[in-house]
């Protein structure tokens, strides 16, 4: 039987989600129903990708009994209120990053989640591609030895894009870029927790943060740096130093179709999209969504890929390095 999705919000992230699932086999995949703040705009994307239901607020979706997963792609600040919306109702969840605002808020959605019968993933839908498996695959036979030296970047300008510079929409690069340095730090590292954190960053006048450089030390003299920003465009790439080796991601380390293993390429190739997308390699979304479907099918409330420990220990990571650059949105004080 198919895993029938929700779709809650009807933006652009939304849009190549929906591109995605539609790549996976339609006996295995199905859209059901979009949820919007207007029925218009919900009508408009249901129109668009040939989706039956149409609803004008999430607590339709919430309530409709044909819904098995909802994917929620709403701004950073809604994340909370709308998992425990959707958690509260039984329904099952994949969540765009940041699962939350802080560490609290994804404690809480945690303990909701807890309760009920439903399955609760993190979209860090990196750690879902091919070349991530294959990357985990190497590491844990040592393909490159013991890991000395994880760095990655990701920049862009996106000082015009207003969810990115303003505070109350959860603005700032690290939580909207960084956090994919981060995931892959913790991935390497085996979601060891660092012994020691030092962050610098530059902020807006809107008091978020634009650029941020984080150095992680690790036990045995282990090391990580990354660097994230919304003001300029980086190179977007990665390393993995190791005692026999070294891995590279050449370009697009968020969502990666090729690397290098000590000078040999390898290449994963992602299936075309049947519409335009709004951001590069987005038909790789389809890893994370066939993940879901998977721990549904097989009763599990987490991924053992994309953990709660994983989503709870990224939110503390950011909150020290938040803390330390002088970041503090209005759920910090809550």
């Amino acid at each position: 039987m198919a895993t029938r999705w929700g779709i809650c919000s009807a933006g652009r992230i939304s849009h190549d989600f929906t591109v995605a699932l539609k790549s996976l086999p339609a006996e295995d995949h199905q859209v059901a129903a979009v949820a919007a703040r207007s029925l218009e705009n919900a009508k408009e994307f249901a129109q668009k990708h040939s989706i039956p239901r149409a609803y004008g607020s999430y607590e339709e979706l919430a309530r409709d009994p044909d819904i098995d997963v909802v994917y929620i792609g709403v701004i950073h600040p809604y994340h909370l209120s709308t998992c425990l919306l959707f958690t509260n109702a039984k329904k099952n969840v994949l969540c765009e990053k940041p699962l939350a605002m802080n560490s609290k808020e994804v404690q809480e959605i945690l303990i909701v989640t807890n309760k009920t019968i439903s399955t609760l993933l993190l979209a860090v839908w990196s750690r879902f591609f091919p070349a991530s498996v294959e990357m985990r695959r190497l590491l844990a036979q040592g393909e490159v030895g013991e890991v000395k030296l994880v760095r990655s970047e990701f920049g862009f300008q996106l000082s015009h894009v207003g969810r990115s510079v303003q505070k109350e929409l959860g603005g700032g690069s690290l939580l909207d870029l960084g956090i994919y340095c981060l995931q892959f730090i913790c991935m390497v590292y085996n979601r060891e927790k660092p012994e020691c954190i030092q962050a610098m960053g530059v902020c807006m006048e809107s008091g978020v943060d634009e650029t941020v450089v984080v150095t992680l030390k690790y036990s045995k003299n282990r090391m990580a740096v990354f660097t994230c920003s919304s003001g300029l465009k980086l190179p977007n790439d990665a390393i993995i130093v190791g005692t026999k080796g070294i891995i590279r991601i050449l370009d697009n380390m968020w969502c990666p179709t090729s690397f290098v293993v000590n000078g040999k390429e390898t290449q994963y190739p992602l299936p075309e999209p049947y519409l335009p997308l709004n951001f590069i390699n987005s038909t790789g979304m389809r890893y994370e969504a066939e993940e879901v479907r998977q721990c549904v099918l097989k009763g599990l409330k987490e991924s053992a890929v994309m953990s709660h420990a994983d989503s709870l220990l990224l939110a503390e990571l950011e909150d020290e390095i938040r803390r330390q650059i002088g970041v503090v949105y209005s759920q910090d004080c809550q």
